[in-house]
């Protein structure tokens, strides 16, 4: 299993685990693999701390971090802390008057201001913010690897990753952006079928992936959408993979950020229950369908907003919905693979799990193939 990857990063096996937690990331890297932590939602300060904690936690093993770095977005700068000024009126008052009529209750008055800047000036979305916190990342000897998603990094960016000894990744979701990063100099690909939960396209799984290994070769390139068991993997490496990147696998673990509530909506849900929507970032993404999601499909609803300020509208009512435990409307991005997850584990049992999968289906194929 220990693909040319796995030596280039100094990692045992090819599975890399995005987690916006950082005891999901932690445990995978223990383990072997490569957990890879999801920044955009810290402040440089908040990102110091985690990083911090990750080196002290990981035994001196490499790890990784997620930046979001999209082509096309709404830049707002520090104007993200002034609601008023960037957020269409007649949106927020849809948003509110949903909430309202299904009897979830806004937010105390002599809180909410306090309330929601906590939350927005967390929104780290765009080049000039996402370069703050890649400084801080780059400040850590342990993270060998870090991933852009929805855009192509500049030069600059791969350059001075480089001059750390740190590799460049990017998810991509058809040839021509495979390509396009490429020639940005980026050292390896995530190619990421339309079963995967957050930013997709819409190419799946088994025809991507082979597509993005043919046309990058001999770039190295890991697998995402749709995996989180050890038979996904063996098709994934049989398909030209180097590894497979994991997201939505992790939340159902013991380890992992999610409220019970919410874990327990992702027990519950049936794969076709993984919806693409706008609603939750202003792009097509992912995610658990929800009384949420639905309001914004409802004939009059309006468009949602470009991002990041569909971002920043959804901190009112995603604070809302959970002080309500209004279970019916949570959200949260999660991709196909929701319908294997029944139960809560632990980040150890699925690693196993999926290695010992991984194994038997090697072995069916060696049987299959010997002419026995």
């Amino acid at each position: 299993m220990k693909t040319p990857l796995c030596h280039s990063l100094g990692i045992e096996m090819p599975i890399f685990a995005f987690s916006h937690c950082r005891d999901v990331v932690a445990e995978v890297t223990k383990a072997g693999g490569m957990g890879v932590l999801g920044i955009s939602g810290f402040t440089a300060e908040q990102l110091a701390q985690e990083l911090d904690w990750l080196d002290a936690h990981t035994g001196g093993r490499p790890y990784g971090v997620d930046l979001l770095m999209p082509n096309n977005y709404q830049d707002v700068g520090a104007k993200k802390l002034d609601r008023d000024a960037i957020l269409p009126k007649d949106v927020v008052e849809f948003m509110n008057r949903k909430l309202d009529e299904a009897g979830i209750a806004r937010l105390p008055e002599d809180q909410r201001d306090a309330m929601l800047r906590a939350e927005d000036e967390h929104t780290n979305v765009g080049t000039s913010e996402a370069a703050k916190l890649f400084d801080v990342a780059l400040q850590h000897t342990q993270v060998k690897l870090v991933v852009s998603a929805l855009g192509t990094p500049s030069r600059h960016f791969v350059d001075l990753a480089h001059q750390h000894g740190v590799l460049v990744g990017s998810l991509v979701g058809k040839v021509e952006h495979a390509l396009a990063q490429k020639e940005a100099g980026v050292d390896l690909l995530i190619a990421q079928g339309m079963e995967a939960g957050g930013h997709t396209g819409s190419i799946t799984s088994m025809v991507l992936w082979p597509q993005i290994v043919d046309a990058v070769a001999p770039m190295p390139v890991l697998a995402a959408g749709g995996i989180g068991r050890g038979r996904q993997m063996a098709a994934a490496l049989a398909l030209g993979a180097e590894g497979v990147w994991c997201g939505s696998i992790w939340l159902g673990t013991r380890e992992s950020e999610l409220e019970p509530e919410l874990k327990q909506r992702l027990f519950d849900a049936a794969s076709e229950d993984a919806i693409q929507t706008k609603a939750h970032s202003g792009k097509t993404m992912r995610a658990l369908r929800s009384k949420y999601s639905e309001i914004w499909n409802q004939p009059g609803a309006p468009k949602p907003l470009p991002m990041p300020l569909q971002f920043i509208l959804n901190h009112e009512s995603t604070l809302r919905i959970k002080r309500a435990r209004a279970t019916d409307w949570m959200f949260y991005p999660v991709g196909q693979i929701v319908g294997d997850m029944g139960h809560e584990t632990s980040v150890r049992q699925v690693v196993q799990g999926m290695l010992e999968e991984y194994l038997e289906s090697v072995e069916r194929l060696q049987v299959l193939t010997s002419g026995e």
